[in-house]
């Protein structure tokens, strides 16, 4: 192969998912940080989905590769399975023999598992990869899982991973009370332009290249035009790049490399091809159009629940509509809302909104969050709250609330009247 042409110990594009190759790009970070999130709450459940190639499975590696001696795992990834194979399998990667037991037995040995390790205070995750082929019957045995549960806390957490189509079976109106199981929900896009590059300059660096630029700078773009960002569609066309340089006897790759392998590939540019999805242009845990009529009309989304306004020394700096879904405060880019100080842990807090509600959560952070001076776990907020986060204050809007003021008042000084009264 080409690996002594280009000096490197190892082949950088390989598809397989090793962990050591992982580029974090700001929504893999983030997706990373919703997974590790589940070890963080004894009622963790969360939904990761992505396009084919787009780093799922690489992610559930490093992920697995980080965890700690008591958290007990069990992996599924064969998933066309029935009611009773799901179950069986489960139990298999417990350690168990179930094939002989029918579905009671199965159910009772699992659930005895379940509360055996947890009062063992060990934390037990099923992780289930490409989840969009469960079957309906199977997501319902899950749900059923998740809430195996001791007086105070859930005995199971639990991840799924898959295509898009697994949002579709989730927000399907049989799976209502999974869905609303579920604490946090993802969508992993593709990679923009610039991470692509850093993608791929990533991987060579992992494979030895030593900060030697084996791709020439304006191939980027070109590789960029015919894989969209997606990582798998990226290795597969840098290797062959790679291959057609090593054919020159060339130990760097150049745009006449780049469009060999795509004829090669019989590859069309990616924004032609209807079944590929290109890098979303800002990430969110949970997107949502707001509806036509609501657009046509001038009028806000009827999803918008509430706003937070961050403010430090009684200054606003931010303003944040709340929808229904979660939004991750902390300290590093790949948060929905990063506050840039030594106060605020990686990932400090949450707010999570339902249509009926809102909530703030701690993120096991170093300094925590604090309501009237008290230092809380979780809150309940209502039109008005001022958290605490470090130096920052976070203020709560309940746009549910109805509001008589004159067209030039602020929201700030509508809160201040409102305390006052």
């Amino acid at each position: 192969m080409y690996l002594e042409l280009f000096k490197l110990h190892e082949l950088p594009f390989r598809l397989s998912p090793d962990p050591q190759f992982l580029y974090l790009s700001k929504q893999h970070a983030r997706a990373k940080a919703y997974m590790e999130s589940t070890i963080w709450f004894t009622d963790g459940f969360v939904v990761i989905t992505g396009e084919i190639g787009a780093g799922k499975t690489t992610l559930i590696e490093t992920f697995l590769k980080e965890l700690q001696t008591d958290v007990v795992v069990a992996q599924i990834n064969q998933t066309q399975l029935s009611p009773t194979a799901f179950l069986q399998t489960v139990l298999v990667q417990f350690g168990f023999s179930p094939f002989a037991m029918k579905k009671p037995e199965v159910l009772a040995t699992l659930n005895q598992y379940l509360m055996e390790q947890h009062q063992s205070g060990r934390k037990i995750l099923l992780i289930v990869d490409e989840a969009q082929n469960l079957s309906s019957r199977v997501l319902e045995e899950i749900r059923m899982l998740s809430g195996v549960e001791t007086t105070k806390d859930k005995a199971l957490r639990i991840i799924l991973a898959g295509q898009p189509e697994l949002n579709d079976k989730l927000n399907s109106p049989e799976l209502v009370q999974l869905a609303q199981r579920v604490r946090l929900r993802f969508h992993l896009s593709a990679l923009s332009k610039t991470e692509t590059a850093a993608y791929i300059e990533h991987r060579l660096e992992v494979a030895g290249s030593q900060g030697r630029h084996i791709f020439a700078e304006d191939t980027f773009p070109v590789i960029y035009r015919y894989t969209g960002g997606v990582p798998r569609l990226t290795n597969t066309l840098c290797d062959t790049c790679m291959m057609s340089a090593f054919a020159a006897n060339r130990d760097h790759v150049t745009v006449a490399d780049v469009e060999a392998a795509v004829k090669e590939l019989q590859w069309s540019e990616f924004t032609s091809n209807t079944n590929r999805v290109p890098a979303l242009p800002t990430a969110s845990a949970e997107p949502s159009a707001e509806p036509a009529a609501a657009r046509a009309s001038g009028t806000s989304s009827p999803q918008t629940v509430g706003r937070i306004l961050l403010a430090q020394k009684g200054e606003t700096a931010i303003e944040r509509e709340l929808k229904p879904g979660r939004l991750v405060i902390g300290r590093t880019p790949d948060n929905d809302l990063q506050i840039d100080s030594k106060f605020i842990s990686r990932h400090h807090c949450q707010i999570v909104t339902q249509p009926d509600s809102c909530v703030i959560e701690d993120l096991n952070s170093t300094n925590g969050i604090y309501v009237m001076s008290k230092r809380v776990r979780r809150h309940n907020l209502n039109d008005g709250d001022v958290v605490h986060v470090g130096q920052h204050e976070i203020m709560y809007i309940d746009e549910r609330v109805p509001r008589h003021r004159p067209s030039d008042m602020t929201d700030t000084e509508v809160l201040d009247k409102d305390k006052v009264e």
